[in-house]
């Protein structure tokens, strides 16, 4: 049973339902990580993915936040790539490179031997830590998983890429391809994440975070119909549904369009105009550029307060970073932002709170 509706603290949970909440909820994208640290001691002895196969290990990483930090959601302590391994592809995190693929995509054969996967039976770690963190945190948990267009870059290119140029020749050249490619991915993740929110996740987000390497046109005829199937597939189970990506101002109608009822939205794009390219009937997440964690306490709180007022001009309002933190952050930037965001008197969101809500 996921614990996010009884948890002691479900604000979350509330204002992704554009519910009232007492005061604006907060976490952030890679809220679990180098700028710890404790992490970074661990980290001496285990690799990423040594601790998303340790269950314990990785409940302990991933609460580690929500005990220093006072956010408002605590997010899985994964890596997108870890269900790619499970579909049959080889794969290494390389320290300041990211994924790189033993044998990159390239041929009909190549995709005809990706599997899609059961995830209780590949994956159990995965899902042991779920149950674990459902049981004993005090907010809800979020799973989560790579966006087919992310995933599917990282598997054709081979690695990280600037201009994706193996992929989009094959999108736009080999479209049959693409297409059992994007099926594959989309099916195999959107299985991870209900067997995700059937361990205990009471929300899940998607990371799509390089499809805003793509025009509009691309999107909506490459990209899309397989995001809106996913989250067809998903809505089914009742829980919030975020999908983000980086550069995709021009996209976020799109987002709300296919289903996503939280829009991630990154630092480029103001939160007031967001709202008038989502409409009304979702929550937004986001934005505060991450390397504003960088400028000194007075400059970050009016930073922040900016993206305070604009986000909350109306109900339904996460705050969050518009990507995730970067290692080298301190610590204590992070504690002023939530003690900030916590005490900051949102415009839309209390107004019709009643005093038991907002005690």
């Amino acid at each position: 049973m996921r614990n996010g509706d009884f948890a002691v603290n479900n604000r979350f949970l509330r204002a992704c339902r554009r519910e009232p909440v007492d005061r604006v909820p907060v976490w952030f994208m890679r809220q679990a990580g180098r700028y710890d640290p404790e992490y970074r001691h661990i980290r001496e002895t285990y690799t990423l993915l040594d601790i998303c196969r340790e269950p314990e290990l990785c409940a302990r990483v991933t609460r580690m936040p929500v005990d220093k930090l006072g956010v408002d959601a605590a997010i899985l302590f994964s890596d997108i790539m870890v269900p790619v391994g499970a579909m049959g592809m080889s794969f290494s995190l390389q320290e300041h490179v990211g994924p790189v693929m033993e044998r990159p995509l390239r041929t009909e054969e190549d995709i005809a031997s990706l599997r899609v996967f059961e995830p209780e039976e590949e994956l159990p770690f995965v899902l042991e830590t779920i149950r674990h963190l459902a049981n004993t945190l005090p907010v809800p948990l979020i799973g989560f998983a790579g966006g087919p267009f992310t995933l599917a870059s990282y598997m054709v290119e081979g690695g990280p890429s600037r201009d994706y140029v193996h992929t989009k020749v094959l999108m736009l050249a080999r479209p049959d391809l693409w297409g059992r490619l994007m099926s594959k991915l989309s099916q195999a993740m959107a299985r991870y994440l209900r067997a995700q929110v059937q361990a205990g996740a009471s929300a899940v987000q998607i990371f799509d975070s390089w499809v805003g390497s793509l025009s509009v046109h691309a999107f909506r005829a490459h990209v899309k119909p397989y995001i809106q199937a996913m989250l067809a597939d998903l809505a089914q189970l009742g829980v919030p549904l975020i999908y983000f990506g980086v550069h995709t101002g021009e996209l976020l109608a799109d987002f709300a369009e296919a289903g996503a009822t939280v829009v991630g939205v990154d630092w480029r794009t103001p939160l007031d105009r967001a709202r008038q390219r989502v409409g009304t009937s979702v929550a937004l997440q986001g934005n505060l550029d991450p390397v504003s964690l960088f400028a000194p306490p007075d400059v970050l709180r009016r930073e922040v307060e900016t993206v305070l007022w604009l986000g909350t001009e109306s109900p339904g309002y996460i705050f969050n970073l518009g990507h995730g933190v970067k290692p080298t952050t301190d610590l204590a930037q992070l504690q002023r932002v939530v003690e900030w965001v916590h005490t900051f008197e949102p415009k839309a969101q209390t107004a019709h709170c009643t005093k038991e809500e907002r005690a």
